[in-house]
């Protein structure tokens, strides 16, 4: 067989392998990922059994622990809609109220079930916008 057929025939197969794994890959990033939401859009759109991000902050005088389980309620960042969340499963040293969280899980009868070990707590911004005094 002529050395440039061979070479040419080994560049379509090296090509043609590189585009199923980057497809492959695209699929697998898009298919995976879920959808974050906040509790007003969670409430006004969630299908049951649908798994959800849910973004916000913890609200006050919400947390409780009820055996193995830590219950309390997340609200949006500027607004009064708020969803009950159920979690067990590791609870980050900075958890509490006032802290913005984020969580997974699904919707079941107006609650929040997450997902275990899914909580996580995002620390205020040490690069934030800071008042300037005159």
């Amino acid at each position: 067989m002529d050395p440039r057929r061979k070479r040419k025939i080994r560049l379509v197969i090296a090509l043609s392998v590189a585009i199923v794994l980057g497809g492959a890959l695209v699929y697998t990033s898009f298919s995976a990922a879920t959808e974050t939401r906040t509790p007003s859009e969670l409430l006004a759109s969630a299908t049951p059994g649908k798994s959800y991000e849910l973004t916000g902050k913890v609200a006050a005088g919400s947390v409780r622990r009820s055996d193995d389980r830590l219950l309390f309620r997340v609200r949006d960042r500027n607004g009064t809609e708020s969803v009950p969340v159920r979690y067990s499963g590791a609870v980050p040293d900075p958890f509490r109220e006032g802290r913005e969280v984020i969580v997974t899980g699904k919707m079941d009868n107006g609650r929040f079930i997450a997902e275990p070990d899914t909580l996580i707590t995002k620390c205020p911004s040490k690069f934030s916008k800071k008042e300037q005094s005159s």
